[in-house]
């Protein structure tokens, strides 16, 4: 075989360091979820599985969350590329000065609220008073507890909170540890139903809270240095999304396929249902319908962010513009018919019932 010199060698060595995309392969581009892997947030896997991801020359690694304020933290400190977050806890990362934008809502109800036994004596908020409620500190939904309870008309001071990590959550309220947990309607239902524990559901909604549930976020200089990428992400992750709508039973044979621990059991499979027909259930809202995946209402908006600062922001807080931190620059592109609505509405009926 020919032999190189020295300067060809050299040459050839410059030339591969300055094509780096075409000398070693791609590097991974970092997703969290909010939460543990869950037909409610399936859509992430599902977009690697259907080629969503590959038809557009990314490659993603996928990671579960510990809560979405968890995950807005590690974005900010640049552990991930990407997260999904809740819009409440997004917002107060913001507030917070934390680097965290928005490209699409996925989801449009956080379904935050309170999970309890059927037979619990609680019947309203104010019965939360005198009792043990276990709660996840970083989970997207307890930083709006006091919140609840304030609108709610509860005394704070009377209820004991018990922190606890998220994989005991729902145990604890089935082994009668705690009264009642503070939860994510869409997660913890399923898990509920998993194990045959009947159980009733407090919306934070019922108290006037109303907040968009999940965002697909990243850092600002992401956004202003890899747009392209960003939009690519944002596409795929919608793409998927619309598929778990047109085709919900394959949308969940994909996502068992990705994380094949889901499918060990039947109860698994289930909860991956479940957590997906309530996710999307929240997704019958006009915002999506007339504008299509991924479209925000900046009003609503506004209106989230001015609950944020005032029940959820610490007092030194900077209340974020929100033009500053979310935008439908990439939204709105993928959308479902009429007819596919429609036939929604009907599908997704029992799942909205549950949720309160």
């Amino acid at each position: 075989m020919p032999t190189l010199s020295r300067r060809s060698a050299l040459v050839a060595g410059t030339a591969l360091l300055a094509t780096p995309h075409v000398a070693r392969a791609q590097a991974a581009i970092k997703l969290t979820l909010p939460w543990l892997a869950q037909g409610s947030t399936a859509y992430a896997y599902i977009a690697r599985e259907m080629g969503a991801f590959s038809r557009r020359g990314l490659n993603v690694d996928v990671t579960r969350g510990f809560g979405s304020v968890a995950a807005a933290q590690a974005l900010a400190q640049g552990q991930f590329d990407y997260a999904i977050v809740g819009a409440g806890p997004m917002i107060l990362a913001a507030a917070r000065e934390l680097p965290i934008v928005g490209m699409a809502t996925v989801n449009y109800d956080m379904t935050m609220g309170i999970a309890l036994r059927a037979d619990s004596p609680i019947r309203t908020a104010k019965d939360l008073e005198g009792k043990r409620i276990g709660a996840v500190p970083t989970s997207a939904e307890f930083p709006f507890w006091p919140a609840f309870a304030r609108r709610a008309g509860i005394n704070l001071s009377s209820v004991t909170i018990q922190q606890m990590d998220n994989r005991v959550l729902e145990r604890s309220l089935i082994d009668r540890q705690v009264d009642a947990i503070t939860a994510i309607g869409s997660s913890t239902i399923p898990v509920m139903q998993a194990q045959n524990a009947a159980h009733r559901f407090i919306p934070y909604s019922s108290a006037g809270l109303n907040f968009y549930a999940n965002v697909i976020c990243t850092r600002p200089e992401i956004l202003r240095d890899r747009a392209a990428q960003a939009e690519a992400i944002t596409d795929a992750l919608l793409e998927a999304a619309a598929l778990q709508l047109r085709e919900p039973d394959r949308a969940v044979d994909m996502f068992v396929r990705q994380v094949p621990e889901i499918g060990i059991t039947a109860g698994g499979r289930e909860n991956a249902r479940l957590s997906q027909g309530l996710m999307q259930a929240t997704m019958l809202a006009p915002e999506a319908i007339e504008n299509g995946l991924g479209f925000t209402d900046m009003a609503k908006w506004n209106a989230m962010t001015d609950l944020v600062m005032e029940f959820g922001a610490p007092a030194d807080a900077k209340r974020p513009a929100t033009d500053a931190i979310i935008s439908n620059r990439f939204a709105g592109r993928i959308k479902l018919t009429e007819a596919e609505w429609a036939a929604q509405r009907t599908r997704l009926a029992p799942f909205g019932a549950m949720l309160g």
